[in-house]
């Protein structure tokens, strides 16, 4: 028999701007056992869910184009999969009490950078904690990325 696991795994979807930070966390949480895929943008994030289909999401806040808000939003409104336990981590330490009031609302965990490795994967174990299978018959429409 195998001995269990001293924290859940699963597949992790990373967003960020900064390839040093999505090398970075992706090594770090890939080294506690986890599946782990990234996205420079929101929108290759949005295209990757049907395909990769993650457990669960860390995101930047601020990225070009389309912010974590807006990503967030996205991911929300997606029926196959805005259920999915969000953690947003980001350098903008000047966020108001309605931005974050607003991320929370959202369902989203919030972490400042920088942020080391065991909090980084404390983080991934509590959204995995949250999951909820996504049904296989899911799929996301090649055009979700464009849609508000």
């Amino acid at each position: 028999m195998k001995p269990a696991a001293a924290h859940p795994t699963g597949r992790l979807l990373i967003v960020d701007d900064d390839d040093g930070v999505r090398r970075t966390f992706a090594a770090i949480l890939q080294m506690h056992g986890h599946d782990v895929r990234t996205a420079a943008t929101a929108d290759d994030a949005l295209r990757d869910l049907g395909a990769f289909r993650p457990d669960a999401v860390l995101t930047d806040l601020r990225m070009p184009l389309v912010n974590g808000f807006g990503f967030l939003y996205r991911l929300r409104s997606h029926p196959g999969f805005g259920h999915l336990p969000v953690a947003i981590i980001t350098g903008d330490c000047t966020l108001t009490e309605d931005s974050l009031g607003e991320l929370q609302a959202l369902g989203a965990e919030i972490r400042h950078k920088p942020i080391g490795a065991h909090d980084l994967a404390a983080l991934a174990d509590l959204l995995l904690a949250r999951t909820v299978p996504v049904p296989v018959n899911v799929k996301l429409s090649a055009d979700c990325a464009q849609s508000a």
